[in-house]
């Protein structure tokens, strides 16, 4: 093969290489990006139940960390057999001990206890009262 053949290829291949990817860089097509969604949040192990009166109307949970969850918040238990159950946070809390009303399911001691934390949406201030007739004089 003779030198002078091989010139005229190598250009044109560079040629080509380079003209490709020079139009990658210059496109105006502005990528679409997908409208953001709500990010739902992995169940996060908070505690375990620690006791179950007997009535079995509300759990003592012992907490692994600080205690954050607000009142009314809906917990998930787990237990080692696939049991489920739904609990509402009551508010009540001494150090690491928390109550939690058991709403729907079968809850036993050594149950895992896992939170989902959803944000509430602000609170709207109400409407402004006015008054429609005057107070009443005594």
């Amino acid at each position: 093969m003779n030198v002078t053949t091989l010139r005229p290829t190598l250009w044109f291949a560079a040629l080509s290489v380079a003209a490709l990817s020079a139009c990658s860089v210059f496109t105006t097509e502005k990528k679409s990006t997908p409208p953001d969604k709500p990010t739902l949040e992995t169940p996060r192990l908070i505690g375990r139940i620690a006791s179950v009166p007997a009535d079995k109307r509300f759990v003592l949970i012992q907490s692994y960390g600080p205690w954050n969850v607000e009142v009314g918040t809906i917990l998930t238990t787990r237990g080692p057999d696939q049991r489920s159950a739904n609990l509402v946070t009551t508010g009540e809390s001494l150090g690491q001990f928390a109550a939690a009303d058991v709403q729907i399911g079968l809850v036993l001691v050594g149950d895992s206890v896992y939170s989902r934390h959803t944000p509430k949406a602000p609170p709207t201030a109400p409407p402004e009262l006015t008054p429609t007739a005057p107070p009443p004089t005594f």
